[in-house]
């Protein structure tokens, strides 16, 4: 009896249906070293073995179901462990508040171990296959994991694939002079071709960590750090890598983990002469990835973190035949929301969102305000000259308005990896502190505080109109501050994103259901506006969507329809009161309010919004 023999009929079946092009793909890529195919292929099947039969049951409820992910009923949050509730067990011990933020998509952010002030946040992993011991066990999380499943709540964590940390086995092997183990990483033994890359590859911390090369002085070798000297990209040229790290994949997906966030994918694939960014065995090796995932635990998505514009992001989204990333993140609205907060101004992103508004209805985004990450002005400077701005004196303005360096501003937030040089520089804060909730309390001016929870709130509703998955920033919900105390922290101080990774205020939460509170207010908005988008099937991802004509350049509007639903949202960005021309006549219901009106001419408060919803 064969190998193939002994496979369970459910593996052969999925595994068979994809064989054909998984093995070209991988032949091609790997140079035919069928070796290294046929112990990739066993691997996925002790993969599928090991997998409990609980998630298995999962899979195959979502089989049937592959779209279960879409539609207009998933929120998600996006949390640190530690900041949240200190372990993965006080987690799923605060499981009840998760749920009472309406939220069914938990994201963790990086918990595997990593090095003490050597980690970048926990992108710098030592070990992929255990839990940093101050947070807890691979236990711990599969515990957690299972509490979530019984709650319907889905679990995403990241998948660091570019690199390791320089104190991984591999690292620590490679360093030791293991030549097998140098291969798994790019080690050279002079700086001749590190300079011939760095000719055509930019960088990505040119202030922080400039260069894409650290000489190793254990191994007498230079070897490639794309992000920080700790952290060693690692080849995927070498078939080894890619069967170990998908491994390592599958060991994550088996302790129920239902979304797989690819970090850093565009740069997982280095070739001479290239920026060594989006290259087509990236998109090769994402493809193989979700073939894998549908054929061991099909109940998995892949999420892609592509942080760059539309042209460079849409791609990892393959074809409809041949799919790459179930999720992309929707970077570049999110970065013109703030873009509009600060100029008042809405043509920017009505012209970006048409961009997504013209995309496949199957190309599924997350949609959020703010995530751990700095917010970087990857804007369309090409759209903005025709509005006479400059790139350069233009992110000088966004920075001096979101810092509240600005005459009139309101906002307060930090800027990160400032290059004085370039006059470039990336922006930090939190949702609420960059509306001016921050400043309105400290003031304690209360019409203020009015407008800028007003503010607040048109965000949030502007993140639920759009199709996808919308995402909470853990603390958003409850209108969190930035944490200054970050800056007495020696091993954060120099990091400014550590301003919006503050633990979460229990006392805050606590005041969420207070209703005249700063809290109250939010979280009852963003619980109002959850619960409408849940009830209201125009909000589905089969949609149609439109930007709505205001003929008020600081108002932006989106129709949506969808089964004789159709709904026109408006958002006023600016600090008055304004006047959207919509023209419509017909009869809407104010979602919000009750209230039945026309869209003739829709009157706004500053910072305000408006759902109107009528059924055809």
């Amino acid at each position: 009896m064969t190998e193939r023999e002994h496979w369970t009929q459910e593996f052969t079946k999925r595994y068979v249906l994809r064989e054909d092009e998984l093995k070209w793909l991988y032949c091609e890529l790997y140079h035919n070293d069928m070796k290294a195919y046929r112990y990739f292929v066993d691997m996925l099947y002790r993969a599928y073995e090991a997998r409990p039969e609980s998630l298995k049951n999962m899979d195959r409820a979502r089989e049937e179901y592959p779209e279960w992910y879409r539609g207009h009923d998933l929120v998600g949050m996006l949390m640190y462990v530690n900041a949240f509730a200190g372990t993965l067990k006080g987690v799923k011990e605060r499981i009840d508040y998760i749920t009472d933020c309406g939220v069914n998509y938990l994201h963790l952010m990086p918990l595997l171990e990593s090095p003490k002030g050597r980690s970048d946040g926990g992108y710098a992993v030592s070990d992929f296959r255990k839990v940093q011991p101050e947070l807890g066990t691979m236990d711990d999380l599969l515990a957690l994991s299972e509490a979530c499943h019984e709650r319907g709540i889905a679990v995403c964590l990241d998948f660091v694939m570019n690199h390791t940390s320089e104190d991984h086995e591999w690292a620590k092997r490679a360093r030791a002079g293991e030549k097998a183990y140098q291969d798994r990483y790019f080690f050279y033994d002079n700086w001749e071709i590190p300079k011939a890359y760095e000719q055509t590859v930019p960088q990505v911390f040119p202030t922080t960590a400039p260069g894409n090369f650290t000489w190793c002085e254990e191994a007498q070798k230079v070897v490639m750090t794309t992000f920080y000297p700790y952290q060693w990209d690692l080849n995927y040229a070498n078939p080894t890598v890619f069967n170990d790290m998908t491994d390592n994949m599958l060991f994550l997906c088996n302790h129920g983990v239902d979304i797989i966030r690819l970090d850093a994918v565009p740069y997982i694939w280095k070739a001479l002469g290239t920026q060594c960014r989006n290259l087509k065995e990236v998109h090769t090796l994402v493809r193989i990835m979700r073939m894998v995932c549908e054929i061991v635990c099909p109940g998995t998505l892949l999420l892609g973190e592509v942080v760059m514009e539309p042209s460079k992001v849409v791609p990892y989204f393959g074809t409809v035949d041949k799919p790459e990333c179930h999720l992309l993140y929707n970077v570049t609205t999110m970065a013109s929301i703030w873009h509009t907060v600060a100029t008042k101004d809405v043509r920017l992103l009505k012209h970006q969102m048409e961009q997504v508004f013209a995309l496949p209805k199957e190309y599924t985004f997350l949609n959020y305000l703010r995530c751990h990450d700095d917010i970087g002005w990857g804007l369309d400077y090409g759209f903005l000259r025709g509005f006479g701005q400059e790139e350069i004196p233009h992110k000088k303005f966004l920075n001096d308005y979101l810092t509240g360096r600005w005459q009139g501003s309101f906002a307060n937030g930090e800027l990160y990896n400032d290059d004085p040089r370039l006059g470039d520089a990336r922006l930090c804060g939190t949702t609420a502190s960059l509306c001016g909730i921050e400043a309105a309390e400290r003031s304690g001016d209360k019409a203020a505080l009015s407008d800028a929870i007003r503010r607040d709130n048109m965000l949030h509703a502007l993140m639920f109109t759009m199709s996808g998955v919308p995402v909470l920033y853990s603390g958003d919900e409850i209108a969190q501050l930035n944490d200054y105390g970050y800056h007495d922290d020696p091993l954060k101080a120099e990091d400014s994103r550590y301003l919006h990774r503050g633990a979460l205020d229990w006392k805050k939460a606590r005041r969420r259901t207070m209703k005249t509170s700063t809290e109250g207010r939010v979280f009852r908005a963003i619980k109002r506006q959850e619960e409408l988008r849940a009830q209201y099937r125009v909000f589905d991802d089969a949609a149609d969507t439109w930007a709505v004509e205001t003929h008020n350049d600081h108002v932006l509007g989106i129709g949506r329809y969808y089964q004789k639903e159709k709904l026109i949202a408006l958002f006023n960005f600016s600090d008055e009161q304004q006047i959207a021309w919509v023209q419509d006549l017909s009869l809407f219901t104010d979602l919000i309010t009750g209230g039945r009106r026309d869209a003739g001419a829709v009157t706004l408060p500053a910072g305000g919004y408006v759902w109107l919803w009528q059924t055809l």
